[in-house]
């Protein structure tokens, strides 16, 4: 089975740019093994163009920020693309909207592997460029890693902690890529 964790967000914005981040400090922090082919991807906010690498995979694993009504930000919300909870509002960001219609366009088009979600709520910062992490999103992030790793776990890989990479050093320098 192929598995993707795709990390989807605007690294220039703070909060916004979590879920590549987060891939990030999968990528780095652990070593997978298992039978299973396990592929990161950086997806920023490529939304359609990242529906031929969707489609190539059996499962997707997608880290990324949402919006929820009433939420406070850092909260953490996980669940499948097919029962989407009514409280997720996907409004909010630049690429929220454009993801949640990359996955039902290729919904439609019958190409859609299952998709489990792992979103934060963030700190909107509105149009001021920023790598700085909030505080409650950092601590949102510990949980969202915890959720992913059990998520990979159950799709039977192993995981092994090889480092111990702060976050915000991540975001810091996600821009050069990992």
């Amino acid at each position: 089975m192929k598995l993707l964790v795709l990390g989807i967000g605007n690294i220039l914005f703070g909060d916004e740019g979590i879920g590549v981040h987060l891939c990030n400090l999968l990528k780095l922090n652990y070593a997978f093994e298992g039978e299973h082919q396990l592929d990161f991807v950086d997806g920023g906010t490529m939304a359609q163009v990242l529906i031929p690498i969707i489609t190539s995979y059996d499962r997707v694993l997608i880290l990324d920020c949402v919006s929820v009504e009433k939420a406070e930000v850092g909260e953490v919300y996980c669940f499948d693309f097919d029962n989407v909870p009514e409280i997720i509002t996907w409004a909010g960001s630049a690429h929220e909207v454009e993801m949640l219609q990359t996955l039902k366009l290729t919904e439609l088009l019958g190409d859609l592997p299952p998709v489990k979600i792992i979103g934060i709520v963030p700190e909107v910062i509105g149009e001021d460029t920023a790598f700085k992490l909030s505080s409650e999103v950092k601590k949102g992030a510990l949980l969202a890693e915890k959720l992913a790793l059990d998520y990979l776990i159950s799709l039977g890989m192993k995981v092994r902690k090889v480092d111990d990479r702060d976050l915000q050093d991540i975001a810091d320098f996600s821009f050069r890529g990992y």
